[in-house]
């Protein structure tokens, strides 16, 4: 390719890249209240959102007007590299996350969700911009209005070309841009006639995520990677509840929840059925159950299971009991992973109730199963290191074991945090580690300090006590306070 190819080929960009600017600006200056709320879509905090919605188009109509002059073009093309790059990247995370918020790229102009062809337009803009910046002004045509003379043949007929499809995008958006404006007119039109006749026209309204808790669950018949079908009643056995746990093709967020489900379905395998619904080629699904650990993935032909159960984006998920809607559809991995710790949660223990096995691992490696805790009364703390609660009466308690009573309960601290912080602290009594307080929460204990006492038969003989002074008070009170 000759130089004067090249150089013409970086003027079309330039001017392309401008245009396209040009009519984003311009069509988000047009409608800032759409730019805003697609800007908050897009995960903008809505404090900001209108600053945005302004400096946004100002910006680039700066990297416009900046593209034309071959002077200042190389700044232009930064600035516009600088915007796209960031399109990118908002786009790839927001598809990654399984949302598709509208685009509003050109704003009043045109609009539509994200998706593929969003984000290969913008890498596609993205490396236009980057040919610009490799056409510096020493290596680039001087200006706009570069004689033709100076191209050859070839040249020459490229750089018109340019011209004329430059032109027709121009003409095209003008006259999209009235279209519209026609359209909104004739609406205003007909609403005013609807209004002087007393016509009520009924819209449909945007339709809600996910079945209402208590309605019955939409059934099914899917076909499994074995080409078996099977049905939601299936699934129906020994009363265990169901999590049907929604993912697409292509969807990265879905991928990385595959792991979980896979460990889902082995740990509640005796309490919860994980049924993971898909679409795709039985081949690429078959690949991912293998690589994740995935069993019975079931596959849509199109989305009909999905729209049934009103599931919008991905990953979703929702809890079904006894035919039954159990939960709000959970969307994305955290609100899921919480669905699936409350489905999966034991039931609080409450005072009479014999303490199951809970083995922990204590600050030597040794372990002890809170079963065991036989032949004597035991106060259970539940402690953490950094709680400020916790640290404000760490000195009276451990006054309190210097000073413990033949008669008083044995302490027993639960503990989160390391090691070495807990060693740190000084205890006397044997410590437990626990850091994810699954302990504290099939006791019922909501925070740190708190306290719960068994008895010698490994009971549970008191509510909790929260805070420092009743979990003292329970210390030195103990004897009294069982078995009221």
């Amino acid at each position: 390719m000759g130089p004067e190819l090249i150089a013409s080929v970086a003027l079309i960009a330039r001017l392309l890249l401008a245009a396209v600017f040009g009519v984003a600006g311009v069509g988000k200056l047009l409608d800032t209240a759409g730019s805003r709320k697609s800007i908050q879509e897009f995960g903008v905090p809505g404090f900001l959102a209108p600053a945005v919605a302004v400096l946004l188009p100002l910006a680039e109509l700066a990297c416009a007007v900046a593209l034309i002059p071959a002077r200042s073009a190389w700044w232009g093309a930064a600035g516009s590299l600088g915007l796209l790059i960031s399109f990118v990247v908002a786009i790839a995370v927001n598809m990654l996350l399984g949302r598709t918020p509208d685009c509003h790229c050109f704003g009043q102009f045109r609009s539509s969700p994200v998706g593929w062809t969003t984000l290969f337009r913008n890498l596609l803009l993205t490396a236009i911009a980057v040919l610009v910046l490799w056409q510096r002004p020493g290596n680039a045509v001087s200006s706009v209005g570069w004689t033709l003379g100076g191209f050859s043949g070839t040249g020459e007929a490229v750089f018109i070309l340019a011209l004329v499809v430059v032109g027709q995008a121009v003409v095209g958006v003008l006259a999209l841009y009235q279209i519209l404006r026609q359209n909104g007119r004739t609406l205003e039109r007909l609403q005013t006639i609807e209004a002087k006749l007393g016509i009520v026209p009924t819209l449909p309204q945007a339709q809600e995520a996910g079945l209402p808790i208590g309605s019955a669950a939409p059934g099914f018949s899917l076909g499994d990677l074995d080409g078996a079908l099977v049905t939601l009643d299936s699934f129906r056995q020994n009363g265990k509840s169901i999590l049907l746990f929604f993912g697409e093709p292509g969807c990265g967020a879905c991928d990385t929840m595959l792991p979980d489900v896979g460990r889902w379905q082995r740990e509640h395998v005796d309490s919860l059925a994980v049924v993971p619904i898909s679409r795709g080629t039985t081949d690429a699904n078959l690949a991912k159950a293998k690589t994740y650990g995935v069993q019975g993935i079931l596959l849509q032909r199109s989305r009909e299971v999905a729209e049934a159960y009103r599931v919008v984006s991905t990953p979703s998920a929702v809890l079904v009991t006894e035919g039954l809607i159990a939960s709000a559809l959970a969307v994305g991995a955290d609100a899921i992973r919480g669905l699936v710790n409350d489905a999966t949660m034991p039931a609080t223990l409450r005072k009479g109730d014999r303490v199951p096995s809970l083995p922990l691992r204590d600050l030597n490696g040794g372990t002890l199963d809170l079963a065991n805790l036989e032949g004597h009364r035991t106060m259970l703390l539940f402690w953490n290191p950094s709680c400020g609660f916790c640290e404000a009466m760490l000195e009276d308690l451990k006054a309190w074991e210097g000073a413990r009573a033949n008669d008083a309960p044995e302490l027993v601290v639960i503990s989160s945090g390391s090691p070495k912080v807990n060693r740190e602290q000084g205890f006397r009594s044997r410590v437990l580690l626990d850091a994810r307080f699954e302990a504290g929460g099939r006791f019922g204990a909501g925070g740190t300090p708190s306290a719960v006492l068994i008895d010698e038969m490994g009971r549970v003989a008191s509510g909790v006590r929260v805070g420092s002074e009743p979990v003292l008070e329970m210390a030195g009170a103990a004897l009294a306070r069982i078995g009221r």
